[in-house]
């Protein structure tokens, strides 16, 4: 089953690679970071997503 903080930092992920393939492109390098935080910010939000699955399943 899949959460909506999970659905949120996929979609954060995906953004942040697309702007940071954008910064890229170019030669942005402050759209290149923002992107790479965008990942970052999605890959804790889909992990926290993670988490709350496990512990609803073990209860």
């Amino acid at each position: 089953m899949v959460n909506k903080d999970q659905v949120a930092g996929l979609a954060k992920q995906v953004k942040g690679s697309v702007k940071q393939a954008a910064g890229k492109a170019t030669g942005n390098r402050r759209t290149q970071a923002e992107g790479m935080a965008d990942k970052v910010a999605g890959k804790v939000q889909k992990a926290y997503g993670d988490m709350k699955d496990k512990v609803k399943k073990a209860f």
